[in-house]
């Protein structure tokens, strides 16, 4: 249902003004095909069918389908089969696809409708499979009595131009049913598909096409003109210069711990002193070593110092190709303790200074070239169509 409500929203919204609904007859005739496990061309049946139906739009339509004669089904394996009567009316919703895709106009030679419905399917008069005397094991659900299920619809066709009163159209349509439609069980709905050619006839189909003079009018429009203007801007230039400079970074470890690369503050310290020594020849930078005075000993604490210490100077050497001889290493073991928190003295801290290139900005006005916009007026002539009475 909510499909159908959308289906019919797009459809009005898409209505010309000009266009009168319509409603229309119909008369088909064709053949069916119930599906079952049995070869396609023995299934074959005719089928009838008439409608009612009124387009209020030109893409929305409804009408009341009523379809009727033959069904047929069968056991391929005994090479036996039995036909049945039944009707189907149903109410379906139709959407002409080639009014809703071409908006311009609604005078197509063919037209493409797509429709869906619901409805009832009742059917009786199953004599010829009771003949059939077959063992109840192979047909346990064949129904004796009239049967009513449930018909749920989707199909496309075919129709010639709608503005005229007499068409005609090629209709196909899947149908889907209650399970025991054709006596047997599946545990899904039964299928039932048509193909029908038909004859349409149509009254109340479109008003009278309005009549058009054409003519030239002046027209005088107001429009948005660029004129190139000098502004005067603010930039920033940068400016270098030579400053002197002091570097002071910590590196933090853990218990036990020597690895600068585990350690709290590595990358920032070792980048940081690298930049400074790399632009600045003069300058010094000295990297020593501490541990803790409340875990350990003095022996122990010592050699982790000194390994922090070294392996802090292995990286600024190694990793970034800083002279070694322009490094002072040292190591203070637990002698001194730079911090009063003890966990903290735990470190290495890399101290420098030396002078080295810094660039800065100042701000300067320049000339610029920029537009600005104006209104001007422009004179066109235009085509008009005006109605004639």
């Amino acid at each position: 249902m909510t499909a159908a409500m959308s289906v019919l929203i797009v459809g009005v919204a898409t209505a010309q003004r000009d266009y009168k609904s319509f409603s229309f007859v119909e008369a088909q005739g064709g053949l069916q095909l119930t599906s079952t496990n049995a070869p396609m061309d023995k299934l074959f049946t005719p089928t009838a069918a008439f409608s009612l139906g009124h387009y209020f739009t030109p893409v929305v339509g409804a009408r009341l389908h009523v379809n009727a004669w033959q069904s047929k089904a069968g056991f391929a394996d005994l090479d036996k089969y039995y036909k049945w009567k039944y009707v189907t009316p149903d109410l379906d919703l139709m959407l002409n696809l080639s009014n809703l895709i071409c908006k311009g106009t609604t005078n197509h030679a063919l037209n493409l409708i797509l429709l869906g419905g619901v409805g009832l399917n009742y059917a009786w008069d199953s004599d010829e499979l009771k003949n059939l005397n077959l063992e109840a094991s192979v047909a346990p659900l064949a129904w004796d009595d009239n049967r009513l299920s449930h018909n749920l619809r989707a199909g496309l066709r075919l129709e010639t131009n709608q503005s005229k009163p007499l068409g005609f159209s090629f209709e196909a349509n899947a149908n889907s049913l209650s399970d025991r439609f054709n006596s047997k069980i599946n545990d899904a709905d039964d299928w039932q598909f048509t193909a029908m050619l038909g004859v349409v006839y149509r009254f109340n189909y479109k008003k009278d096409e309005p009549r058009y003079i054409t003519k030239m009018v002046e027209v005088v429009d107001s429009v948005d003109a660029e004129e190139p203007i000098t502004i005067m801007v603010k930039e920033k230039r940068p400016v270098e210069k030579m400053e002197k400079t002091k570097v002071e970074k910590v590196i933090f470890f853990e218990i036990c711990q020597s690895d600068a690369n585990k350690a709290q503050g590595t990358e920032a310290a070792i980048k940081e002193t690298a930049e400074l020594m790399k632009s600045s020849p003069d300058a010094v930078i000295s990297v020593v070593g501490y541990a803790d005075k409340g875990t350990g000993n003095a022996r122990l604490n010592k050699m982790y110092a000194k390994r922090r210490a070294d392996d802090v100077t292995a990286r600024l050497v190694k990793d970034h190709g800083l002279d070694a001889t322009r490094i002072k290493t040292d190591s203070k073991g637990d002698t001194v303790q730079p911090f009063a928190e003890n966990d903290k003295n735990r470190c290495v801290i890399v101290t420098g200074e030396g002078t080295f290139k810094v660039t800065s900005y100042e701000e300067v006005e320049v000339e610029k070239q920029s537009t600005k916009k104006v209104k001007k007026a422009v004179t066109r002539q235009v085509e008009v169509k005006e109605q004639i009475n």
